[in-house]
């Protein structure tokens, strides 16, 4: 009975061995995809983590401030910018784990192709080309949630420009 962690047929000449680590190297492209996707969506929760802080800051001020126009609004705006943010950090969240999950997955392929051809195991052919798509779907999926969250980001900013219009006429 032959052993299944030894491999039946071996990569025989160079022009295999290349086919094999080309294949390898091509998951490791999307690899890269989905570590970018991380940084920049890293980037985009310290800067929500930012504004969260610096309003809560202001909170903290306005709380010993009784004379300033419009407290309450002001209090509100800054209530409502809160829960705003607290939903894009939960959709970033979200999406760097997505990515995370991709960039395991895309690895995972790499490995697979790796295996298949060391064991060349006609019934795994599907498993790295599974894996592959999974991540392609995870990028996929990660890039449409940070769709979203732009979209909220900008929601928000249009939020904060009226209530300082409004705060603008309310002065004159």
């Amino acid at each position: 009975m032959p052993n299944p962690f030894i491999p039946t047929q071996t990569v025989d000449t160079l022009a295999e061995a290349l086919a094999v680590l080309t294949a390898m190297i091509t998951p490791a492209l999307l690899l890269s995809a989905s570590g970018t996707f991380v940084l920049s969506t890293s980037i985009r929760l310290g800067r929500v983590v930012d504004r969260v802080r610096a309003i809560a800051d202001r909170m903290d001020q306005m709380m010993h401030e009784t004379h300033l126009e419009m407290l309450e609004e002001r209090k509100a705006m800054l209530m409502d910018q809160m829960r705003l943010l607290s939903r894009r950090a939960t959709v970033l969240q979200r999406a760097i784990t997505v990515f995370y999950i991709a960039s395991g997955l895309f690895v995972l392929t790499s490995v697979a192709i790796g295996l298949d051809a060391l064991f060349n195991r006609g019934g795994l052919h599907w498993l790295p080309v599974a894996l592959g798509i999974s991540g392609a779907f995870c990028l996929l999926y990660g890039s449409w949630l940070l769709i979203g969250e732009a979209r909220g980001a900008v929601n928000g900013l249009r939020d904060e420009m009226r209530f300082l219009n409004r705060l603008v006429d309310h002065s004159r």
